[in-house]
């Protein structure tokens, strides 16, 4: 039985890039999707970019906010969008390889799973493959996502909206990500982590958000005191677990994919 699986896909200055993460999703095996894209006031020529598919897959959907809100905003516009029974995510500068949605869909059935994510390799700003991947934990619960620092790649994760609902993503400024996936895991006991590497994550952007780490720091402890209302002494504990797996990587599983047999 074929599902829709709707494509949440914020976008700001993406013009560099967005045409290939939109390729990436016209060419899933798994047919049955739907990309809705909100542009985040971009100054760009992103929605030129985007009018060319607009012309000829009626299942792009193209939203363009007046001011720029930042990505919380654009993701809970484009989460409002969606009609289907999944929710995937995947970033205007990120790429998936082509069986992803078809493999986690089946996943996700097999194992009777609400939220799932899958393994992520790095690419460099230009494309090129950096041999690095990241495999996520076979069991994600509410305190492995904060001890690990958030283990789930954005790009990489899908929930069941029949099952859990439409979640919405809190109003913090960055790692709202992160902050979705707490809010979805008060709904499901966990996140199945999958082995394989189904996504390419772009790394080097200077404009990226979430480059720069230190300034992450404010933004890690609103989201455990204002969003998640934990007090100081948890809270602070938490953002050393968020210095430590950073600083260390302790608790990640990099591998050479390329040295992987599949």
């Amino acid at each position: 039985m074929s599902v829709l699986v709707s494509v949440v896909m914020p976008t700001y200055n993406c013009a560099k890039y967005i045409a290939q993460s939109i390729d990436s999703v016209i060419h899933q095996t798994l047919t049955d999707w739907e990309l809705c894209i909100v542009d985040d006031a971009s100054t760009d020529n992103t929605r030129q970019v985007v009018k060319k598919y607009l012309m000829v897959h009626p299942n792009i959907h193209y939203k363009r906010l007046q001011k720029n809100s930042g990505p919380a905003a654009a993701r809970n516009k484009a989460i409002s969008m969606a009609k289907g029974k999944y929710i995937a995510f995947l970033d205007s500068d990120d790429l998936w390889d082509s069986q992803k949605l078809e493999k986690q869909v089946e996943f996700m059935r097999n194992n009777n799973a609400a939220f799932s994510c899958t393994g992520y390799r790095l690419i460099s700003e230009k494309g090129g493959d950096l041999n690095t991947a990241f495999i996520p934990p076979k069991n994600i619960d509410y305190r492995r996502c904060v001890s690990l620092s958030n283990p789930i790649g954005n790009l990489t994760a899908m929930y069941d909206r029949e099952l859990l609902g439409t979640v919405m993503v809190p109003q913090i400024k960055k790692r709202n990500d992160f902050a979705l996936w707490l809010q979805i895991l008060k709904k499901t006991p966990v996140c199945y982590g999958m082995d394989d590497v189904l996504g390419s994550y772009r790394t080097g952007r200077d404009d990226s958000v979430s480059k720069n780490k230190l300034k992450q720091m404010k933004y890690h402890w609103q989201l455990y005191r204002r969003i998640e209302k934990h007090n100081v002494l948890r809270s602070t504990y938490e953002m050393g677990c968020w210095a430590f797996v950073k600083g260390t990587g302790v608790g990640l599983k990099k591998i050479r994919p390329h040295s992987r047999r599949e």
